[in-house]
């Protein structure tokens, strides 16, 4: 491992992320409070926790959407999720609804048996319908579980995504029993979308050695639940 990022450098790369089906309001105000804590760029939390100052106050349905002062953590939601098996008129539709409850980032699942079947123009199609329900500036990541795909099949997913006007490709859910990220896959990646796209790697990214590995081979985001543990391990300075 040659790269070494210190610690405040690191979690400008990282999406703190709640993702869990038990997670509750408690919990999601303790990850944004922590995310304030360690620096991250992001939390990435259910769409059902949003507007997430909500949770403060006990999804008061007058309170408004939580917008972060400059310099702390912003807000990412799922769309889709975790199948990605949702008609894209209901991706739209729970794209535009985060973003008005206080979202700034969105990420979707792609339907990966629409890639499997042969279809990459139906792919870009679905996700070119969520980025018209929210245009930039909301960032737009593509979440296509790049474990369950053959390298054909990636490169035909990262294409879809550049050609209908996202920001990033992100290689996983984290739910799939295929698997989350590997070097290989972002490498891809990276190698397909060019340098100035986004390339996020989640799933399974748990150690300090991961997650340059993973920035190493051209990740500029990171997805993690573990993120406190992993700042834990890089140096200071």
């Amino acid at each position: 491992m040659s790269l070494k990022l210190t610690r405040a450098e690191l979690a400008k790369y990282i999406d703190h992320t709640l993702l869990a089906t038990n997670a509750t309001n408690d919990d999601v105000a303790a990850l944004y409070r922590e995310a304030k804590e360690i620096g991250t760029y992001a939390v990435c939390v259910s769409p059902n926790m949003l507007p997430i100052g909500a949770a403060w106050t006990g999804l008061d349905p007058d309170s408004e959407p939580f917008e972060p002062a400059e310099g702390e953590p912003q807000i990412a939601t799922v769309v889709g999720f975790p199948s990605g098996k949702h008609h894209s008129s209901i991706k739209a539709v729970e794209a535009s609804r985060a973003v008005a409850e206080g979202a700034n980032e969105i990420d979707m699942v792609i339907d990966i048996g629409m890639l499997k079947a042969g279809h990459p123009e139906l792919v870009e199609q679905d996700i070119a319908a969520v980025r018209q329900a929210v245009p930039s500036p909301t960032v737009l990541k593509v979440i296509i579980e790049s474990a369950a795909l053959t390298n054909e099949e990636i490169v035909q997913a990262c294409e879809a995504s550049v050609a209908a006007g996202a920001d990033f490709v992100k290689t996983s859910t984290g739910f799939h029993a295929a698997g989350g990220a590997s070097v290989a896959a972002v490498a891809l990646m990276r190698k397909t979308v060019g340098p100035d796209f986004g390339v996020k790697a989640s799933g399974g990214v748990r150690t300090y050695e991961d997650a340059m590995a993973m920035i190493e081979a051209g990740a500029n985001r990171l997805g993690m639940s573990s993120g406190k543990k992993v700042l834990a391990e890089a140096p200071e300075a």
